[in-house]
């Protein structure tokens, strides 16, 4: 799975990266309301980060407010995700930081939410004793319930996983938000069974969601000053809709281009891919509206066919080869980026190999990289033996590391003596006096701010030096 969150990286230098994200807390305090108050804090891909704003507009409507302090909060959520074992050990960190809260305040009902609450279950109850309720990525209607049978004393459960279930009719209320950028989600679960992967078992079936719900979405964000947008999903690409009245069909494609025409004005994004779906249409499709990003995020995993097939990813070394050859013969400024898995159940350093040949061939913008970790239930846990030494799992992902660092040099300074149009997404990391915001190949520019220029503005700004991760520049008048 690609990180759903944004792949751009500003001013650090390409490293391990974990698509998933440190704990955030993600609602404002109001003070000034009543009634009892949430906390919640999220953790992974930005499916969980999207699901959690699902949560937080259920909870509102049944008469909570928010805090953004622990010590407020009589309810306490943590959104989590169970992609490899170090993010399942990060939020079982802080379930433990929550026990002095607890015990001052016996009443206090402390929730784990989404893939790890799927994962284990009832198991969770037994393994963190402080955990009260436990509620799957398909059950947050029924938060409210499980709080109020929590209150009672009792432990309370939800992990049925729906068929139909979108929460299309759920308007999310917006968190972490710049007013700027927003999460759309198009679709829920997947149905590509990689070996690797435990999406499948946490989030079920893939089911799409109403093509009209989205785009009127998408025209309220416009309408509220949102300038981007990000459909989301576990594989966009597997997107396809049909309206059971009128027999409509809509598939990818088409709504990305619904979306696209909501305004030229809104940027659209959308992650992520998997390589067996991407299609042409697609593809022309972005080419076509200038406000649809030129970005696509295409995870290969490995560049070896017989590992490729070991994962059940369905295509080979060649047809994904092909498929860039497709995208870049549409698009050939076309933002590209990918994931590897070093280390996967038998790999040889020949096939070790041709992983680093297909990063040569290709050369992505960026990556996320990782070393295989074995997930408890999926077919590779079953079937395949996880037999590469973790020393060398690591070894290899440094060499990938290295790789995909000079790569991603390599394509910034390309684009030194270009302008884009960047959309300012708020001040640098490192300095208020700079300026950050992403061009449409989703690489990060910072430049200086003057005093002239805003968040949500656009701007041209012409790249004058870069580093690995982020160009630099200055704004111009064209």
């Amino acid at each position: 799975m690609g990180d759903l969150r944004g792949n751009a990286m500003e001013e650090t230098e390409v490293k391990y990266i974990d698509e998933t994200r440190q704990g955030e807390v993600l609602l404002i305090d109001t003070p000034e309301k009543k009634g009892k108050k949430i906390f919640l804090e999220s953790y992974g891909c930005a499916m969980n980060f999207a699901d959690s704003e699902v949560v937080a507009s259920i909870m509102i409507k049944n008469g909570y407010t928010t805090t953004n302090k622990i010590e407020e909060a009589d309810a306490v959520f943590i959104n989590t995700c169970a992609i490899r074992d170090n993010a399942e050990q990060r939020v079982r960190s802080r379930l433990h930081a929550f026990k002095p809260y607890k015990l001052k305040n016996p009443a206090l009902v402390v929730g784990v939410l989404g893939c790890m609450a799927e994962r284990l279950k009832t198991k969770f109850l037994e393994e963190e004793k402080i955990v009260d309720v436990v509620a799957g990525p398909d059950a947050y209607r029924d938060l409210p319930k499980l709080v109020e049978t929590a209150e009672t004393g009792q432990k309370a459960v939800n992990v049925f996983l729906s068929r139909e279930e979108t929460y299309a009719d759920i308007s999310p209320v917006r968190l972490d938000s710049n007013g700027i950028t927003a999460f759309i989600s198009i679709m829920r679960g997947c149905d590509n069974m990689c070996t690797f992967c435990v999406v499948p078992y946490t989030r079920g079936r893939e089911r799409s969601r109403d093509a009209h719900s989205i785009v009127a979405e998408a025209q309220d964000l416009y309408e509220k000053g949102y300038k981007e947008v990000t459909l989301l999903g576990q594989n966009v690409d597997s997107y396809k809709w049909e309206d059971a009245a009128s027999g409509e069909k809509v598939n990818f494609a088409q709504l990305l281009e619904k979306v696209g025409l909501v305004s030229p004005k809104l940027r659209v994004r959308f992650s992520t891919s998997h390589p067996k779906d991407i299609t042409e249409e697609v593809v022309r499709t972005m080419a076509k509206y200038d406000n649809i990003c030129n970005n696509i995020h295409l995870p290969v995993q490995s560049g070896n066919s017989r590992v490729l097939e070991r994962m059940n990813r369905t295509y080979s070394r060649e047809w994904y080869l092909d498929k860039i050859a497709m995208i870049r013969g549409i698009e050939p400024e076309m933002g590209l980026s990918s994931d590897f898995i070093a280390g996967f159940c038998s790999e040889t350093e020949e096939e070790h190999a041709d992983t680093l040949s297909i990063m040569q061939a290709v050369k992505f913008d960026f990556a996320y990289m990782f070393t295989y970790s074995e997930r408890p239930g999926t077919p590779a846990a079953k079937k395949l033996k996880d037999d590469v030494p973790e020393e060398v799992k690591k070894r290899r992902l440094a060499e990938i590391i290295t790789l995909q660092h000079v790569h991603s040099h390599e394509s910034n300074l390309r684009d030194i003596g270009k302008t884009y149009e960047v959309l300012i997404e708020g001040f640098s990391k490192k300095s208020n006096e700079m300026l950050r915001g992403r061009n449409a190949q989703n690489k990060v520019i910072v430049f200086p701010g003057e005093g002239k220029y805003k968040a949500g503005d656009y701007v041209n700004v012409l790249v004058e030096s870069c580093t690995s991760a982020t160009l630099l520049g200055k704004v111009i008048k064209l």
